[in-house]
This record gives structure tokens, sequence and C-alpha cells, in this order.
């Protein structure tokens, strides 16, 4: 795991942004605290921040070049099986100067080229430099894991793993309003956009090849359902099994520590399990919450620990942390992100990282079997019994009632408004609709320039093969949009703050297309979301950790605007003379919701406010400043 960054000169002038190399690769140090180097060529400059993982002496630093001197590589990333692929290049005379998979990565690419990313198991994003026809060819892993942003003008193209290194190499800073629309319709930025113009990310399970300043862009691998499975129930089961423990197998490769989150759940759960079995002295990490005890699964996951007999550490946080944690990932995101839950994620990396510099994660289940509530109502949506007669014929008299995350009832009144009014539409706008965080009425009295026909295309992207009645079309667009948007970019940044790698077996694309073969019907029933999964392993796992009410940890935000943060929502939303200089958001609106949220019905303002607030701070550490 690592950072890069690359400048790709298209004409004289673009070579005038080499100089600013050494500067951006610095701006990567937490993503590679233990080296940073960079090197300028005829036609690039490339630049890389290390995390030593496999092979952790210093001939295995980089940019790393051939034995012949013609191929340079910069890469981010790990891949599992390169000592399969290492093995059948030395059998064509293929020889190598280090233990690292970087170099049988390169080696590879000099053997097949672009086939070679068809062999790979992992996760990436890696440049390599031609000596000889002064190419650069870029690659992103299948599943979106590893991010990589690009920034191109007339003159030049810069690629980095975080948009802080693109801003240090010296990149135009001008705020796409496109993007901004979607920011605050989603809470995060859609997974192949970018806050700025001019930048956007590669897609994944894309490469592309740049040359005498031309593009040649393509997909190597691409997410949809595939054949459809003929495999029986158990036969299922089976399969998933053997490849799920084949997964974290492959994932417990590292010449440096290595343990696993324990949230207490049974994704996370399962995973550290599996690994228990293959390392006896496994690692487990929780975080539990002193002063949110409704939260607090620390009691699961000390079951499975247990049972598994892993070394357990249990980190117990107050609310003065997860503030603390909150100020650390204001400084940290150099994109607007508004998925408040990073802040827990951003103190699990950084007390994990005290112990072992790499963690597995039970992230990619929810998206792949059906995990969340919005999951539950589609199915739930698209019976044909009574309750469902009777919701559609009704008005939603649910909207008229008191809503608030913050309460029992409130969060129940407003879950109900949102199954009262999504289920009168089609399963496309449904589906949008659930994904989203902010309203367009609301969106198009916030913004100065609300761009409805950008967002009516992004929903298109996401949603156009949203299918009535077909869950699995519904789980594809979150792996698509979700997963690759809000959940994997969340665990990159917090777990780059803290120089930890985090590891996500789930999402081994093997897997995944297995998975996603799979009928509906495996996956949920009337009792069962995550059918298969939680089937599978019921007797693997403490029973406790079954049918309980699945539940994410809700950041105190109300409390904390009420309180600590209120005086920076004054400074940040209520200062007229700012906002107006902005010229982004209608101040009388951003006026109304502080108004709310200070009442005693605030609704989701308070999901709002945070998207403000997240904006805001990124504004003024990002955009205004270097």
């Amino acid at each position: 795991m690592c950072g890069i960054v690359g400048i790709y000169a298209k004409t004289e002038k673009g070579k005038s942004y080499f100089k600013k190399i050494e500067v951006a690769t610095l701006s990567l140090s937490k993503r590679g605290p233990d080296a940073q180097q960079n090197v300028i060529f005829d036609k690039a400059a490339f630049g890389h921040a290390r995390l030593s993982i496999i092979d952790t002496s210093t001939v295995s630093h980089q940019p790393l070049t051939d034995a012949t001197g013609k191929f340079t590589i910069i890469f981010n990333g790990e891949i599992y099986n390169y000592q399969s692929i290492k093995n059948d290049l030395i059998k064509k005379g293929f020889q190598f100067n280090t233990q690292s998979d970087t170099e049988v990565l390169l080696n590879s690419f000099i053997d097949q080229g672009e086939k070679c990313l068809d062999s790979l198991n992992g996760f990436f994003a890696f440049a390599i430099y031609n000596h000889q026809d002064h190419s650069v060819f870029i690659a992103r892993d299948r599943m979106g894991i590893k991010p990589l942003h690009i920034f191109e003008n007339d003159d030049v193209i810069v690629f980095g793993s975080e948009m802080k290194s693109l801003i240090k190499a010296g990149i135009d800073k001008r705020l796409s309003q496109n993007n901004t629309s979607a920011y605050f319709k989603l809470n995060y930025l859609p997974p192949e956009e970018s806050i700025f113009e001019q930048t956007r990310k590669l897609a994944p399970g894309s490469f592309l090849h740049l040359q005498e300043g031309t593009f040649n862009e393509q997909k190597y691998f691409q997410l949809n359902h595939g054949k459809r499975s003929q495999l029986s129930y158990t036969d299922a089961q089976k399969e998933l099994k053997k490849l799920l423990f084949e997964s974290v197998e492959k994932r417990m490769v590292a010449d440096v520590p290595l343990g696993s989150f324990l949230s207490g759940g049974t994704d996370s759960s399962i995973i550290a399990g599996l690994a228990s079995t293959i390392d006896p002295q496994l690692n487990t990490f929780s975080i539990g919450y002193a002063d949110e005890p409704l939260f607090d699964e620390t009691e699961f996951a000390e079951a499975v620990a247990k049972k598994f007999k892993t070394n357990h550490h249990v980190f117990k946080l107050k609310n003065d942390d997860l503030l603390a944690s909150y100020y650390d990932m204001m400084k940290y995101i150099d994109e607007p992100f508004a998925d408040s839950s990073a802040i827990a994620v951003n103190l699990l990396t950084k007390y994990t990282k005290n112990k072992v510099t790499v963690a597995l994660s039970g992230d990619g289940a929810d998206e792949l079997f059906t995990g969340y509530n919005k999951h539950r109502a589609e199915y739930w949506s698209n019976q044909n019994g009574l309750k469902q007669t009777f919701l559609k014929a009704c008005p939603n008299i649910f909207q008229f009632l008191p809503q608030s995350r913050n309460s029992r009832f409130g969060n129940l009144f407003r879950q109900l408004d949102k199954l009262s009014k999504g289920i009168k539409k089609s399963a496309d706008q449904r589906y949008w609709d659930w994904a989203s965080w902010m309203d367009d009425d609301l969106l198009s009295n916030l913004l100065v320039s609300p761009k409805k026909e950008f967002l009516t295309q992004i929903r298109s992207k996401y949603t156009g093969e949203v299918k009535p009645k077909d869950m699995n079309s519904v789980l594809l667009a979150d792996q698509r949009l979700v997963l690759q948007g809000d959940m994997l970019t969340k665990v990159d940044l917090m777990s780059m703050n803290n120089s930890l790698e985090v590891r996500v077996p789930f999402l081994d694309h093997q897997l995944v297309n297995f998975v996603n073969s799979l009928p509906e019907s495996y996956k949920i029933n009337d009792h069962l979301t995550k059918r298969i999964l939680q089937e599978t392993y019921q007797d693997f796992l403490p029973e406790m950790l079954f049918n309980r009410k699945k539940h994410g940890f809700e950041v105190p935000l109300l409390k904390w605007f009420n309180a600590e943060l209120k005086s920076e929502i004054d400074e940040l939303l209520l200062n007229e003379s700012f906002i107006k200089e902005q010229n982004i958001f209608n101040y009388p609106t951003i006026q109304n919701l502080v108004q709310k949220n200070r009442s005693n019905n605030p609704g989701d303002s308070t999901s709002s406010i945070w998207a403000l607030l997240v904006f805001q701070n990124w504004y003024k550490n990002y955009y205004l400043n270097d």
C-alpha cells in the first residue's frame, strides 16, 4: 500500500509542472511514511510514497526500473497471486532482483502488456513509463478499491492517489458546479467524478495509455450479473465457503504484522474467524462507545474473539474522542465527503495501526448479499400483500409527524415516510431516492446553480439498469454507486490517514462474480437478509450474532451542532458575507436549515448541515489554500 503521483507532459510547456513532483510526492507521506522518492524522465515525472508490506528492504523502493532500464513503475496496492505469476515469468527467462510484488507486476506487463491485468488478483493503481517510446500505461483495479485521480489540460496530465497530490502539482482549481450538486445529493461524489473541473477518477476496471498527448482508454472488467448460476442452494453454499476461504487466505500474505477488524457483525466476524484458522495468533480489533451504549456492539465482538481465541483489542471511545477524530478527518479529506461514520473508521484505523500494519475488513458484503435497510424495504415493497396495497393507495400521513434520526419514534416516522413515498414510485426512481440524502426541492433552493440535467445523467448512469422486482439489479447499482463512491472511499481515506493497509476479502473479483450470478432468493427472503451468507456460517459463529437488528453507529451530530460545533456552524454557515462571496449557496436556505436543526423537529436537516459543514471545511482547507 502506497501513494503514487505522476505528471505527463503533452507539450514543452507541460514540463514546467515537473518541478512540483517532489512536493506532490511529499503530500502523500501518510499513505507512504516509509520512503518518498521521485524521478524525472523526458516526458514524465513519477513520485512514490511507500508503506512497506511485502519485501520491506530498500531495494524494493519505488519508482522501480526493470533490469533492462526500459520500463519504470509506480504502484499502489497488492498483488496477492504474485508468487504464481513470478514462477511463470521465471520459466520464461525473467530474472528478479527483489522479492516484491512490484517487480512481478512490472515484468508481467513487459511480458504481456495490458493483457497482464486479466491475471492479477489484488487491488491496485499503477503507472508504467516506457523509456523507448515515452508512453505511460495506467491501470486501476476491478472494484475501485484503490483510487486514481486524473487532471488534464492542453499541456499536461497529472494523476495521483489523492487529490492533494494533484493540487500540490499545480493543477487548476475550478469548482465543478455539476459535482457540487452531486455531492449534496448523495453526501459523496459519484465514483468517477471529482470536485474540480478538468479532473476525474479513472473508472474501476479500466486502463489508459498515454502517448504523444493522446488517450487510449478501455475497460478490462465490468461489474455485471454474468451467466445465471444453476447451482442448487446447497452447492452454492459450498462454493461460497471455498471462494471466501481462498480469498481470505490470499490476503494473509504480508511481511509485516497483520490483523482483522471485528465489529461484532456477521461480515467482519466471518472474515476474522476464517483468518484465525490460518493464523492462530491473529490480532482482532473493535471499537466500543462508552457514551453511546445503544451503538456499542463490543459484547458480540468479544464473543467471536473468545470462540476463535484471537488476541482481541477493544478501544472504548468517548464523544470527546469522536470530536477529536472529526477535526483530524477535516484536515485530511481533500474532496468533500459527508459519510459521518468515517469519524469512527478513522479512530478504528488509528488504534489498529498501533499494533499492525495490515488489517482485514468485512466491507462489501452488504452490497453483495443485501445488508441494508433499503434492501429489506425494497423486497417488502415488491410483495403483493394487503399492507403493500394499502400503503400504495393511501396518502402519506407520516410526512406530517416529527422526524429525527436522534429519537426512536422520530427515526421510525422518518423511515415510514420514505417507505410510503418510495413504494408509489418506479423501481429506479425509488432506488435513487433511497440512495440520496437531499431531496430535489431542498437542493434547488440551497445551491445558486443546481445542475438538474447533470443529476439526471448521474441517476441514469447508476440506476438505468434497476428493474422492477429484481433485487440483483439493485445490488449491482449499489456496487457501482454506493460501494465505490462511499464505502471504499471512506475506508481508503481513513486507513491511509493512519498509514494502515486494509484488505477486503469479500471483494475478490472471483467471489464477486460468483455471488452476482446467484438468484435473488439465495440472498433475501421474508425472514432473512444476507440469507446464503448467514445460513452458510450459522454454525461457524456464535448464535447470538444472528437474528438481531442491524445498525450502524450514529455520530452524535445533533448534540455537537448545538454545543461543541455551534460556533463553527455560525462561522462557516451563518457568515452571510462569506456565503455571498462564495456564490455557491443561497444564504436564506442555510439560515432556515440551521433554524430547523435547532428546533424540536429537526427532521433530516442534521444530515444537510453535516454535508454543508464538511464542504465548508474542505473549501477552506483545499480550495482557498493549497
